[in-house]
């Protein structure tokens, strides 16, 4: 059956329904191990370390969150290279493996109690390794998912990323309310936090089996075979570095979005939780509310977007939140409703810009670099700003200013703003001709 069936609303339904799940399980996992370690950071932290206060051991944890991330630019080229050479399919598989296992070992390791100074040893490994995982899972799925998608309704299909991306978050900050509602504090530190990271390891190599199944996209196909054809192939980095333009704005595009959707998204709860007094179970709960409001108005924004364009959805959405980004943070106070309230504002608005970035990076690159092309800057832009988002915010939170990170993820998001009025529209163009469009771009950049 020829892939591209996936994408025509005459296939057989259980076509994209494989297609649906098994990007969107393994995408799922990915987020879902790195929300629950932000979630449940303030139970864990004395198990892998032991410093003078519960305070230092979470920003010693938080850290080791932006640890991770230092992999992801490492990854993004590993398994993008992978993708662009050897298939997307195949560059998935191998993501959601590495993160599942990273997941494992983190659920299993042994405190400091019992071991030592390996425990926060292993700890960092263990987030080099998804780190790698999620630097590659990301572009690859949304390259995926993007050649599989009808072109007039790619925005719509792009919505699939967060959509399931938030799910796994959704998923991670449920089972926390859940365990934080049965199990006291005690209980919670001892051993309640390691639930999460097994289950997501177990349901991580479940995801792998059902990417085993996925097909290849046509276009990479297609792509692939043209290449073969070539007596001369440059090499993957060369092809990359020929597009300075597109790299740089994939990282403009990326730093606003990426701080703010990790503090209001992420790690809002735990937030709340160690820096405002609030209630565990009430801060998780709250969590979960947003969340939900969250998946259901991503495909909303990815419908616009085909209808009205990409970019007027990005530059508004963005703007009014960076003008309510002190607003709302300043709403929540200690009260647990208003802390759902505020979230709940800034995932609707977070959402004009994550739903259809799947879109607008695909429709930015040819084919041949897409996923690599994509995954380094990008990766680049989330390990320097989205990686070290919580622990800057804890930070200013402890030196007594905690608007300076506000005003930080502000000026960023007019960074944002700024590349995305650079953006030529491309909604609806055929992805295989991306190419001839990118280098005329590349040498003049003009607003649309």
């Amino acid at each position: 059956m020829s892939t591209r069936a996936y994408g025509d609303d005459a296939a057989p339904a259980q076509s994209r329904a494989r297609t649906i799940f098994g990007i969107g399980a393994g995408n799922a996992l990915e987020w879902y191990d790195w929300g629950i370690y932000a979630t449940f950071t303030a139970f864990f932290a004395s198990q892998f370390f032991h410093g003078s206060s519960q305070g230092s051991d979470v920003l010693k944890t938080l850290a080791v969150f932006a640890v991770g991330f230092v992999a992801r630019p490492i990854g993004g080229f590993l398994f993008g290279f992978v993708a662009d050479r050897k298939g997307r399919q195949l560059s998935m598989m191998l993501t959601v493996a590495l993160a599942a296992g990273g997941s494992l070992v983190i659920g299993l390791t042994p405190s400091y109690h019992h071991i030592g100074i390996l425990a926060p040893v292993i700890l960092v490994a263990a987030r080099l390794c998804q780190g790698l995982a999620h630097g590659g899972e990301l572009p690859a799925a949304q390259t995926y998912l993007s050649e599989m998608a009808p072109k007039e309704r790619r925005g719509l299909w792009s919505s699939l990323i967060y959509v399931s991306g938030t799910a796994g978050v959704l998923v991670g900050t449920l089972l926390g309310a859940i365990l934080a509602s049965f199990l006291d504090k005690d209980q919670m530190t001892s051993f309640g936090w390691r639930i999460p990271f097994i289950l997501g390891g177990i349901f991580g190599f479940f995801a792998m089996y059902m990417r085993m199944k996925m097909e290849e996209t046509e276009t990479f196909v297609e792509a692939e075979a043209e290449i073969e054809s070539e007596e001369f192939k440059p090499s993957l980095v060369r092809q990359i570095l020929d597009h300075p333009v597109l790299l740089l704005k994939v990282i403009g595009l990326t730093v606003g979005g990426t701080v703010i959707y990790y503090v209001w998204a992420v790690s809002a709860p735990s937030y709340a939780i160690s820096n405002r007094g609030i209630d565990a179970k009430g801060a998780l709960w709250a969590g979960v509310f947003a969340q939900v409001i969250f998946i259901a108005v991503l495909p909303l924004w990815g419908r616009l977007s085909d209808r009205v364009g990409r970019r007027p959805v990005i530059m508004s959405g963005t703007a009014v939140l960076v003008v309510l980004l002190i607003p709302l943070n300043n709403l929540i106070g200690n009260s647990v409703v208003r802390l759902g309230v505020s979230m709940t504002i800034a995932l609707i608005l977070i959402g004009a810009f994550v739903s259809i970035g799947p879109a607008v990076f695909a429709e930015m690159f040819p084919t041949h670099i897409r996923a690599a092309g994509l995954g380094v800057p990008y990766s680049i832009a989330v390990a320097l700003f989205g990686g070290t988002a919580p622990y800057l915010q804890t930070f200013f939170a402890e030196k007594g200013v905690p608007n300076a990170f506000n005003w930080y993820a502000m000026a960023l998001g007019v960074v944002s703003i700024i590349t995305v009025w650079s953006l030529q529209e491309t909604k609806g163009i055929d992805l295989r001709h991306v190419e001839g469009q990118q280098r005329s771009t590349s040498a003049q950049v003009e607003p649309a």
